[in-house]
């Protein structure tokens, strides 16, 4: 299923359950109405900072709107090549695999990633409440940070305030493996 209609069909099967009008979640959230209806018709993927304002009115971490999942348990296990896609996988930039999909309400997301040789987040900064870690198996990442760049080998570990305006880029000759791991916070 596409990440736009995983977004929408719990967006809306959410503020059903909760008896909520799209106006009333638009007023509790401080997203706009039209961006709502939007999204849960399948037709735009929202930003990390309306997905954040959207997850804290019904009290849920991103994790409960980007990850394909139909139950949820208090422990999971998983191995490689079974777990579930996130809404950060890009075919051209980066293949992304859950290590916390089904897990209860997780206070953290912690993801493998492998950054395609040239990948990147974009020519935009990032930002986003909360906090982040980066861990690097293999290759190479350079990461801006508010200005400062962080080049990651193998090895390495970054974290960092996700508020901070940030992008990466793999500078490496190859793929590059890497755990990465947000805490979000649920409200803003």
């Amino acid at each position: 299923m596409k990440v736009k209609k995983i977004l929408g069909k719990k967006l809306k099967a959410i503020r059903l359950k909760n008896d909520m009008t799209i106006q009333e979640l638009a007023d509790r959230s401080s997203v706009s109405s039209n961006m709502i209806s939007r999204v849960e018709r399948g037709l735009t993927i929202p930003s990390v900072e309306i997905l954040m304002k959207l997850a804290g009115v019904f009290n849920k971490s991103i994790n409960y709107f980007v990850e394909e999942v139909t139950t949820t348990h208090e422990m999971v296990f998983s191995s490689p090549g079974n777990r579930d896609k996130t809404v950060y996988d890009d075919e051209f930039n980066m293949h992304t695999e859950s290590f916390t999909s089904g897990l209860r309400d997780p206070q953290f997301s912690s993801f493998f990633c492998t950054v395609k040789k040239g990948g990147s987040s974009g020519r935009k900064n990032m930002y986003h409440p909360g906090d982040e870690l980066i861990y690097v198996l293999e290759g190479s990442l350079l990461v801006d940070i508010a200005g400062d760049k962080y080049t990651l080998h193998a090895g390495d570990s970054l974290s960092f305030k996700s508020h901070l305006p940030h992008r990466w880029d793999n500078i490496g000759e190859k793929d590059a493996k890497v755990i990465w791991t947000l805490s979000p916070f649920t409200t803003i």
